[in-house]
């Protein structure tokens, strides 16, 4: 009987440690710089064409402030030129430690036909500036005390525009963490 007791309440204790101190927080992300290389951008005004061609490093960092360390997995930085993707990296699968700041390092190379074809580069190269974002997600398992998963996922979203007389990027920082997790308790 005492035996029972002592069992109920371990399981009772760990399902409460569980949703209360080892609770999942989400991944914070943020872009912290970027860095562009091999860049041309150039217009011919006689044949009305744009021809770009560039390469950026992105430095994201991660920080985990939870209790427990966490494995990310399918996750990826895209490049968008107003709402269109025109560069995409995955982040390579990894783990990050018990409240840990990681820095991940990502090369993105911009598919420069998607950039051309769109009708607005023309005007923006004119203007002297392309407006730039950047958008990082993250995906995450965190296991509580061995039988609880919980699944998280943060988003991070960075605007930029690249001067094109200057060829100087200049950083908006406009970073809504979106949060969304749920609970599989497995067996």
């Amino acid at each position: 009987m005492v035996a029972l007791c002592v069992a109920i309440a371990l399981v009772l204790l760990r399902v409460i440690l569980a949703l209360t101190v080892f609770k999942p927080r989400h991944p914070i992300t943020n872009v912290d710089s970027i860095r562009l290389q091999n860049m041309s951008l150039g217009m011919d005004m006689f044949s009305m064409s744009v021809n770009v061609n560039f390469t950026l490093e992105v430095d994201v960092l991660v920080n985990n402030p939870n209790k427990l360390g966490f494995n990310y997995y399918n996750s990826s930085a895209q490049l968008n030129y107003r709402t269109q993707l025109i560069g995409e990296a995955p982040i390579p699968n990894g783990d990050i430690l018990v409240e840990e700041i990681k820095g991940l390092n990502l090369t993105l190379t911009v598919m420069a036909d998607r950039l051309v074809s769109n009708s607005k580069v023309t005007k923006d190269v004119a203007l002297g500036s392309l407006p730039l974002n950047t958008l990082v997600r993250i995906f995450c398992q965190v296991n509580v005390l061995g039988f609880m998963k919980f699944y998280v996922a943060s988003t991070s979203y960075q605007k930029f525009p690249i001067s094109s007389s200057s060829r100087i990027c200049t950083k908006e920082q406009s970073c809504p963490h979106s949060l969304q997790y749920s609970k599989r308790i497995t067996k």
